[in-house]
């Protein structure tokens, strides 16, 4: 279907690239031009090469690591607001820092708590994301936020797959809530691991909660970072019985040694979304990009369209 709204622009920070221009393919306009003014000392300029004065931008940028995607989003959108853009919409497919969501122990920030206030400081007049890591971090705003649901693409393949004995799985308690989602529009069963960290990133012990044997399991989470849990959890399963074990993460963050985790567990398919690119490519690894279901809403939004239709559960 094609669209044509000069009222709305989308442009995009330099990490996010590839994904804004898929998702202004999908909305129907060109995406955006920004040129990037870089200094010796590494402190960069955004700056809007055309006039978005009395418009709705859509500034497309997923805040991973390093902080420098984050404080590029905060200059466009101080930009956007100083060429007098008269609503400016973060697009962030993965909100960055939103581990960070509570005090878990004695002086320590609430770093989600702090971006959403740094984007708001900024200029932004709404916020769209995906899978948050909890969902509270939208009480951090005073802004609208569209929270989506990556499950919205992941629920169609996962039932082309037509897996007998399927069975959902959540890779610790704190998922447990997504995994009974899936499950109950999958009308499938749950089992849940249960796990002790040493500290981050680091896990002591894992115990499952439930039978996977003869079950095709799919692990379900918002985000890998180094795969240890999932490979791990993978592994187990497996050893419990379990015929195949896939994994469905929203955000691919894949630090450290994450490719190599996944090449050497007993996963059979880690399934993703492209809200962050891929480092490298895995025969592992499949990416279902989101740009359609981003691009839909974004029409929603600019047209006072109600956005319930979009979320499957």
């Amino acid at each position: 279907m094609s669209y044509n709204e000069p009222d709305a622009k989308i442009f995009a920070c330099s990490q996010s690239l590839d994904l804004a221009q898929r998702i202004a393919d999908s909305y129907g306009v060109k995406l955006g031009q920004v040129s990037m003014n870089t200094y010796s000392d590494g402190e960069f300029q955004p700056s809007f090469e055309e006039s978005i004065r009395g418009i709705r931008v859509f500034l497309v940028c997923s805040t991973f690591p390093s902080s420098d995607n984050l404080m590029e989003l905060l200059l466009m959108i101080d930009a956007a607001k100083r060429a007098s853009a008269r609503h400016i919409t973060a697009v962030i497919p993965y909100f960055g820092w939103a581990r960070q969501d509570r005090k878990d122990k004695p002086r320590v920030p609430i770093g989600a708590k702090l971006v959403a206030k740094l984007l708001e400081t900024a200029g932004a007049t709404r916020i769209m994301t995906m899978d948050l890591h909890a969902d509270q971090i939208q009480g951090f705003f005073e802004k609208p936020v569209d929270h989506l649901f990556a499950s919205t693409i992941f629920l169609p393949y996962l039932q082309s797959l037509a897996l007998d004995n399927l069975t959902i799985a959540s890779p610790d308690m704190g998922g447990s809530k997504r995994a009974y989602a899936y499950s109950k529009y999958l009308q499938s069963d749950v089992v849940i691991c249960y796990k002790q960290r040493k500290k981050a990133n680091v896990i002591e012990k894992m115990e499952l909660i439930g039978d996977v044997t003869g079950k095709n399991v799919v692990l379900v989470d918002d985000m890998i970072d180094t795969g240890g849990t999932l490979a791990k959890a993978a592994d187990m399963m497996i050893e419990r019985g379990a015929l195949s074990v896939r994994a469905i993460c929203t955000h691919a963050i894949l630090s450290g040694d994450a490719y190599e985790r996944i090449e050497n567990s007993k996963i059979l398919e880690l399934i993703v979304t492209d809200s962050i690119p891929l480092k490298k490519n895995s025969s592992k690894i499949r990416v279902i990009s989101c740009a359609q279901l981003f691009a839909d809403v974004m029409h929603m939004v600019q047209n006072n369209n109600s956005i319930s239709g979009k979320f499957i559960m």
